[in-house]
Formats: structure tokens, sequence, C-alpha cells
């Protein structure tokens, strides 16, 4: 797990599971309303690549819900290079979730 600050305020988090089959699950990512649009996600996420890559994972995956709400998250894991696909993992999909995977 990792956290983004801005002076002492938190302004992220991000968290990375190891699933242990070559696949890295991007278990928790959130920015604190006071710091929206303001690149800590993009940030988070990119350290989150880097650290999967250099332990040798071959596929980052998430789970993520649907709805309006998931939308600006949505949009920042696709323009990364994520695309949809296969529930993974003990995930179940339903009308309220999807999956997203990127090749490392």
């Amino acid at each position: 797990m990792w956290t983004a600050w801005v002076g002492e305020a938190i302004a992220g988090i991000a968290a990375l599971k190891d699933l242990g089959d070559g696949t890295g699950e991007l278990k928790s990512m959130r920015t604190h309303p006071a710091f929206l649009r303001r690149g800590v996600a993009s940030a988070l996420l990119e350290h989150v690549i880097a650290v999967a890559r250099s332990r040798g994972l071959r596929r980052l995956s998430l789970e993520t819900g649907s709805g309006p709400a998931f939308a600006p998250g949505l949009t920042l894991y696709r323009r990364r290079g994520f695309v949809d696909g296969e529930a993974f993992a003990q995930y179940q999909r339903s009308p309220f979730n999807q999956f997203l995977h990127l090749s490392l």
C-alpha cells in the first residue's frame, strides 16, 4: 500500500495485491476530494504499475463498480491501457461490477 501526500495532507492511496499466478490486483485507489483532478491518481497508478513490473508480474487487474460515479476512474484506467475483461480471482461478474486488465 502506498500513500501520496501534499505537505502534511494525505492526497491519495493505492494498494497492490500479488495473486500468486503472475497477476497483480490493483486492490484500491482513492483520491481525497480536496486533491481531485490534480494528477494524484495518475501518479499513484504509474507507481503501482512500475512496482508490479519490478516484481515480475505479467498482468495487472482490477475490479470496479459500474455507473456514473466510476466514470473518472474508468477513464484513467483505460487511458493507461487497461481493457475490459473477464472476472478474476474470487470475483463474480454482476450488473454492478466490471473487470479491467493491463498486460505488463
